[in-house]
């Protein structure tokens, strides 16, 4: 039997309805909209599509974004300075530094730079620590989504094993501990893992965000585990993959996301989630 297909346009859409109605209203009483700024070092073209997408989504929820621009020889103590103007200006509820930078800045003093309440990427090292110790927090966008098709979903996580492949700071770490927090029981797998399908195989949730095209196959999977692909990769034919073999695991899962169309619309639209927390934060203190 084929896997019921996790349709994460539709559900990032009925969020950002959501999202859309809040913020009127806040903004109604606030006298301003949420604001969401975005800083892009470089001509990087991919980053340059995500800041547009960033942007376009902002403006259909009803949100103000501001976009800065500088270029790609921009010192490490400019964009400092950049990050420290955004922090002490009220009228913004975000700040997201568009990644990656380039070589001669360290990517941790940028991310530390932001003032934790501003942190819509959730990066900061004092929300880091929120999050694994369990606390209200900014909370990474990717892992946050994928919290929420899950629930949206009705999959049940609270005693089920949750098998996470891949550890980055980003996605790995983060959907693991939140996944803790709901009571999973929780494997993270990495390229030192041994017999790695086997390991695979005792998901209930599977999780891959490993960003190696095609890697899972229905080797790595249980019968009737549900199955989130959180990999992007173009092939040289110029098509878009996940980290999951498709055609050949769908036919074992219960449940499983398409790349695209699966992940994908949830990141940016947790972004909007993010901006709205801070931005409701920011009104009520």
């Amino acid at each position: 039997m084929a896997a019921k297909i996790i349709d994460g346009k539709a559900i990032a859409s009925s969020i950002r309805e959501s999202l859309k109605k809040e913020a009127a209203e806040l903004s109604a009483r606030a006298g301003r909209p949420p604001c969401l700024s975005v800083i892009l070092v470089g001509d990087d073209p991919a980053s340059a599509i995500y800041v547009r997408m960033k942007g376009k989504a902002c403006a259909e929820t009803g949100f103000e974004s501001r976009t800065f621009t500088m270029p790609a020889e921009t010192t490490e103590d400019a964009l400092l300075e950049k990050i420290d103007e955004l922090n002490a200006d009220e009228s913004v509820d975000g700040i997201l530094v568009q990644l990656p930078l380039p070589d001669h800045i360290n990517e941790s003093a940028v991310l530390e730079r932001i003032r934790p309440d501003k942190d819509v990427d959730g990066f900061h090292p004092v929300n880091v620590g929120k999050l694994v110790i369990g606390e209200k927090t900014l909370i990474p966008c990717t892992p946050h989504g994928i919290i929420k098709m899950l629930e949206h979903e009705g999959v049940e996580v609270k005693g089920k094993r949750a098998v996470v492949i891949g550890r980055s700071n980003i996605v790995g770490k983060p959907v693991a501990t939140l996944l803790l927090h709901r009571h999973a029981t929780v494997t993270i797998c990495h390229s030192r893992t041994q017999d790695l399908p086997a390991v695979s195989r005792e998901a209930d949730i599977l999780i891959a965000a490993v960003g190696r095209p095609e890697m899972v196959t229905a080797e790595f999977v249980k019968e009737g585990a549900v199955v989130i692909d959180v990999g992007v990769n173009r092939l040289p034919d110029g098509k878009l993959v996940g980290d999951v073999k498709f055609d050949e695991v769908s036919r074992v899962a219960s449940k499983i996301t398409p790349v695209p169309g699966g992940v994908g619309p949830m990141t940016i639209t947790m972004l909007l989630y993010n901006t709205l927390q801070a931005f409701r934060d920011h009104v009520n203190a």
